[in-house]
């Protein structure tokens, strides 16, 4: 009988000292850990998909932690979710033109606000905006990435919508990046079947940064590298007037499809290949 209630005691013991570690490693491994902050200023950013990110996650720079998420809230009639970042202050010199991450710590660990420090010389301050982000990456994206597309950071607030007409997009998906001169200017924000034409119409947010694009410039639809993801390339045009709120790209080159490239090669190959009739004179037959 007393062996019997040891082995009970000791099964107790053993289930209370696992749930102490687990509790311990929780509060190691999230943000309940080292929450204790001075005083602090709020920042807010907009993110277009905030992933997992809970309230009083982490805000690191440079894998510093400096801050925690105050709030999370949906903006109403906009599909992006406001995040308040509570700063201490003595982390008073952060660039106003910073950009804002959502990270993962390690593969399967908690989110977090990263935040990389930019170039301009005024600081943010108590009630500030970080216009630049960039969201949570979710799988799709990572492994799109890996395959060669580019990213570019969220501007939410700050810009403009082009749309141009193709014949074929491809897999050009939304979210894809907009590049110039193989840099990152924008994403598509949407990709539609014009149901009279019946050709594709496709939406490009472009940051108000580049207002400049003159309006005979051309957009294409490439792929990064053999096997990546595609992405609407703009090649400038020489054009004295720049391209506007609601304007369109008249000059498009659609996708190449891996079928129309093969064929090309193929045809190419056939008719270099061909045969020249034979034009040596005849032989004649030679004499008994």
């Amino acid at each position: 009988m007393s062996q019997r209630k040891s082995y009970a005691v000791g099964t107790g013991l053993f289930i209370v000292l696992g749930f102490a570690t687990l509790g311990y490693l929780a509060t190691q491994t999230t943000s309940v850990a080292n929450m204790k902050l001075g005083d602090t200023y709020t920042v807010d950013a907009q993110f277009a998909n905030i992933g997992q990110l809970k309230e009083r996650a982490p805000v690191k720079v440079a894998g510093v932690r400096i801050g925690q998420v105050k709030s999370i809230e949906l903006l109403p009639g906009k599909e992006a979710a406001e995040v308040k970042l509570a700063i201490d202050k003595r982390f008073n010199a952060i660039p106003a033109d910073s950009v804002a991450n959502i990270f993962t710590s390690g593969l399967l660990g908690d989110q977090y606000v990263g935040i990389q420090y930019g170039h301009a010389k005024q600081s943010l301050t108590d009630g500030g905006h970080l216009a630049l982000t960039r969201p949570s990456q979710q799988l799709e994206d990572m492994l799109g990435k890996f395959f060669g597309a580019g990213g570019v950071a969220d501007n939410l607030d700050g810009s403009y919508t082009l749309k141009a007409r193709f014949s074929n997009v491809g897999s050009l998906s939304v979210g894809a990046p907009v590049k110039m001169s193989g840099v990152a200017i924008g994403r598509v924000s949407a990709v539609d079947v014009d149901p009279v034409k019946l050709d594709a119409v496709v939406k490009l947010a472009i940051d108000k940064k580049y207002n400049q694009i003159p309006d005979d410039s051309a957009a294409a639809v490439f792929t990064s590298g053999l096997i990546g993801s595609q992405f609407v390339a703009i090649q400038p045009g020489g054009s004295p007037d720049a391209l506007k709120d609601g304007d369109e790209l008249v000059l498009t080159q659609s996708a190449l499809q891996l079928e129309d490239l093969i064929g090309k090669f193929l045809v190419n190959g056939s008719s270099g290949d061909a045969r020249k009739p034979d034009q040596s004179p005849p032989t004649a037959p030679s004499g008994k």
